[in-house]
């Protein structure tokens, strides 16, 4: 890889990372310059899952106490969780390159309409909370198999279903789904290291990138609105959709 790249990824990935703390979204950062450093698509995705798992964790241990009051619903939706991460991930690394470089542009487009669509999906903080029922959970499963199999997108998808699951306030609902994207991402990268799916050159460039962008889209969330880089956001979603569509 050239210099150019290096940092070009460096830099992707740091913004992918304060986006992630700010309003998410930062899988279609890292997937794209992946791809555009001539990572193949199944590898682009497995090495963008590594590159985000850092964001999750430090995003988890900041809701640790909000997370301690939901252990029974975080276990059972977490073992859920494993299920459907290993069924999303193994389906991916049994597609050919091809196959899957065909669905990329449809899984960014529909990717890109759920985080528009975020505000409108997010549960409202009603404070009632409930035991899993049977539709979350089902929901949850498929939540799960999307984010073991591609991820742009999961946690507005998985805010959603966590809401028809359990209920509760905002807060809680957003620990619980910052541990299960743990779980989720875990899941799927031990399944794509044991397939060689992994770049793991561009992921230790990306990694140190997403940390530090984690860290300042803090002290950002402070100053710049989260609807410009929800847009943002979107307006990548779609030029990246665009893109795989033309060159796909």
């Amino acid at each position: 890889m050239t210099f150019p790249m290096i940092a070009l990824m460096f830099v992707a990935a740091f913004f992918s990372g304060a986006v992630n703390a700010i309003a998410g979204g930062g899988t279609f950062l890292t997937f794209g310059v992946l791809t555009l450093a001539g990572v193949p698509p199944i590898s682009a995705n497995a090495t963008s899952s590594i590159v985000q798992f850092p964001g999750y964790v430090t995003s988890t241990l900041a809701y640790f106490k909000d997370l301690s009051k939901i252990w029974k619903e975080a276990l059972i939706l977490g073992l859920i969780s494993i299920i459907g991460s290993a069924g999303g991930a193994l389906y991916l690394v049994w597609l050919s390159d091809n196959t899957f470089k065909a669905m990329v542009p449809w899984l960014l487009l529909a990717a890109t309409v759920v985080f528009a669509a975020g505000p409108w999906l997010k549960p409202k903080n009603t404070g009632e909370r409930h035991a899993a029922n049977p539709v979350g959970i089902i929901t949850q499963a498929a939540t799960s198999f999307y984010g073991g199999f591609f991820g742009a997108g999961m946690g507005i998808m998985m805010l959603a279903s966590l809401g028809i699951a359990t209920g509760g306030d905002y807060h809680r609902l957003n620990a619980l789904k910052n541990f299960l994207a743990i779980i989720i991402a875990a899941v799927a990268i031990v399944v794509f290291s044991a397939a060689g799916a992994v770049a793991w050159y561009h992921a230790a460039v990306m990694v140190p990138g997403c940390a530090l962008g984690g860290y300042a889209g803090i002290a950002v969330a402070k100053r710049v609105p989260q609807t410009v880089l929800r847009w943002i956001v979107v307006a990548a979603g779609l030029g990246l959709s665009v893109y795989y569509f033309v060159t796909g």
